[in-house]
């Protein structure tokens, strides 16, 4: 392996920091200023609260984490996910070999290097994860070895942000995404959790932008552009029912919210879809029929069962001003867009829920109770915050209502399998529910447990899931283990159970409505993650937490917690690296979303500690979940962490006063 050189940073010229212009600098010496129109250059604000005037501001180094010195090295790994097969290549300079591109720039493209390592571990790789490095116009091939190897230096200085970049394949290729197919099933989709699906193309500069997207009916029309997808069947090859349900809170916030009758006459499953005619119709709606001018865009819904098309117009200017860091305010004219056509209500779509405007926020403006009102306490005068109105801006959404404004009457809950299966239930706050009490929280509130029709870890069942992997089918998130089994804390003992729960179900969702799935989160086995991490020649951390016997006790977390992590091998255990997955497919299915970052931030730090190019060959490990949950059941209540790694395993205990070392082992099995 050819040692990495250690040179200066050119970004900061090894002084650790860099003098960059101030914010202040884009407006000029202006206090109120206009997003849109920019002031001289390198003009300052006179009474910026960060340069004070000067017009340049010192910020430390990131590039070289304040060090003045940064490692010319790029390492690229391509892992086989099925059999834990590594094959690793080095960048560094003296070892590129570049060639012209059609623009005539010198280009070193590690495409056919990574087929290469592809084919050795037996993997089938994306061509669009490799990395291209492009070399200085300054650089000839007959220039001395010093000037060369510098440039290429620098060359490869400009991509270490990610100097260990890890690409995954699998031993097949997986399979190519039909995007007709795809469109019928979101389509089947929005029919089961009665809901509306979006296409939309958005202009953007000489092109279009697509989205495709669940909404709730009465959505607005979001701000911004929609996507960087070039066409409608890439951005359905991108965007699965899980992806599509991503950010329908956000988008139904102030979309009214509306009984729902599942049992309304529907039509059958949804036809099979022509793509190419639906993009042709949308992009044909982005011109103004009547006088060709072109629109901002247009928008296909699905809803009971045909396709709805309507334009995007711009709506009426809306003027925001936002206090900027410099102290300067910053005058801002948005034009936001709205929908040409508004289609018809569908028929399992029912009358308005009733609700009371929320009592501790103020729409539209940022103003919340204050937290010196908590717990219904009158505004102190003395307080700093609000100085006794009861009120202060925040840039939090109000935690009652988390950014509702509304307080509904009825909370709309539906839990699905994501596939075909379909529970929807109404939880009115008027309907009167015995409700037992359970315990009493420290400061006296008491605690009540409503009935087997408020659990959702009932419903879980009914559908075939785990209480423990039911989630927020916007984002993920784990549905906490009140609304999981029905436990409601309640402000004042006659407080109603019933209304206090429908609030806490309906915060912050989209039209009172929250969307739950019961199902197995989508992860590879543990032995797959332990077997891949092996050949990266990394750490494979993961904390178990054995909560069982707090079962039936409302004020303490339960079940068996679980943490997965990729570190590197010298990396200690931390006191607070605490479990707090539901379970170990949860674990591992958000260790692998952020698989590639913890690779890359498993660099060493350190600029004259070469990166690791690892290199393994196929091996087979054994399940450790059987002894983990032994060695959790041993000690009941405290956190116990394994380490994997090639040379073994240890095992630790979190205890009051730090990391305690239990034992070490080659395998977990010989602890016994």
């Amino acid at each position: 392996m050819t040692a990495a050189p250690v040179v200066v940073c050119p970004d900061c010229d090894g002084m650790t920091f860099t003098l960059e212009p101030c914010r202040c600098t884009t407006y000029g010496d202006r206090f109120l200023a206009d997003a849109d129109v920019l002031g001289p250059p390198r003009e300052a604000y006179r009474n910026c609260e960060q340069c004070r005037g000067a017009g340049r501001v010192a910020y430390p180094c990131y590039r070289c984490g304040r060090r003045g010195r940064r490692r010319a090295q790029l390492v690229v790994s391509v892992a086989n996910l099925d059999t834990g097969a590594v094959a690793s290549h080095q960048v560094v300079p003296g070892g590129l070999d570049p060639h012209r591109d059609p623009a005539g720039r010198w280009v070193v493209d590690l495409v056919p290097r990574v087929r290469e390592l592809a084919a050795i571990v037996g993997a089938v790789v994306a061509d669009s994860d490799t990395p291209s490095l492009w070399l200085a116009e300054q650089w000839r091939p007959d220039l001395p070895a010093t000037q060369r190897h510098e440039l290429e230096a620098h060359a490869l200085l400009r991509a270490d942000h990610v100097a260990w970049r890890l690409v995954l394949g699998r031993s097949t290729a997986a399979p190519t995404v039909d995007p007709a197919a795809r469109l019928t099933r979101l389509c089947a989709l929005a029919d089961l959790l009665l809901l509306d699906l979006v296409v939309e193309a958005r202009r953007h500069g000489a092109g279009f932008g697509w989205a495709v997207r669940y909404e709730v009916p009465g959505s607005p029309v979001p701000s911004g552009l929609p996507g960087w997808y070039r066409d409608l069947p890439e951005v359905l090859a991108s965007t699965s029912a899980t992806a599509a349900l991503t950010g329908l809170a956000e988008r139904g916030r102030t979309a009214p919210a509306r009984l729902l009758h599942p049992d309304a006459p529907r039509p059958p499953v949804a036809p099979a879809v022509d793509v190419d005619q639906l993009e042709r119709r949308v992009l044909a709606d982005c011109v103004d029929a009547t006088n060709g001018d072109e629109l901002p865009g247009a928008q296909a819904l699905w809803r009971d069962g045909r396709w709805w098309h309507t334009t995007l117009r711009p709506g009426e200017p809306v003027e925001t001003f936002a206090e900027q860091p410099t102290g300067q305010v910053l005058r801002r004219v948005d034009v936001p867009v709205t929908r040409g056509y508004a289609p018809p209500d569908p028929p399992w779509l029912g009358e308005p829920v009733a609700g009371l405007p929320c009592p501790d926020c103020r729409p539209p403006s940022r103003l919340c109770t204050c937290d010196c009102r908590l717990g219904g306490r009158p505004a102190e005068p003395e307080c700093p915050h609000c100085y006794g109105a009861g009120l202060r801006p925040s840039a939090l959404p109000c935690f009652t209502c988390c950014g509702n404004h509304r307080l509904h009457q009825t909370a709309l809950v539906t839990v699905t399998d994501l596939r075909h299966r379909v529970v929807h239930l109404a939880w009115d706050a008027s309907t009167p529910e015995v409700a037992p009490l359970v315990a009493t929280q420290p400061g006296g509130k008491p605690v009540v447990q409503l009935p087997d029709r408020y659990r959702l870890g009932s419903w879980a069942a009914l559908l075939g899931a785990r209480p423990e992997d039911l989630a927020d089918a916007d984002g993920g998130q784990e549905i906490d283990r009140d609304l999981r089994d029905g436990y409601v804390t309640l402000p004042w003992a006659r407080a109603d159970p019933v209304r206090e729960y429908v609030r806490q179900a309906g915060r912050g969702t989209a039209a009172g409505r929250l969307i739950v799935v019961a199902a197995r989160p989508d992860a590879p086995p543990l032995p797959e993650l332990l077997r891949l991490t092996l050949g990266l020649d990394l750490a494979l951390v993961v904390a178990v937490c054995d909560l069982r016997r707090h079962a039936g006790d409302p004020l303490r977390t339960d079940g068996v917690r679980w943490s997965v992590q990729v570190k590197p091998l010298a990396a200690p255990v931390r006191p607070d690296d605490s479990p707090h997955r539901p379970s170990l497919a949860a674990a591992l299915a958000w260790c692998v979303e952020c698989l590639t970052d913890a690779v890359a931030a498993a660099a060493p730090t350190d600029p004259t500690a070469p990166i690791p190019v690892p290199r393994s060959r196929p091996r087979d490990v054994a399940d450790p979940e059987p002894e983990l949950l032994r060695l959790a059941a041993r000690h009941a209540g405290q956190v116990v962490t394994v380490r994997f790694t090639p040379a073994g395993c240890t095992v630790h205990r979190h205890d009051e006063d730090g990391v305690r070392l239990l034992a070490e082992a080659l395998d977990l099995r010989e602890l016994g």
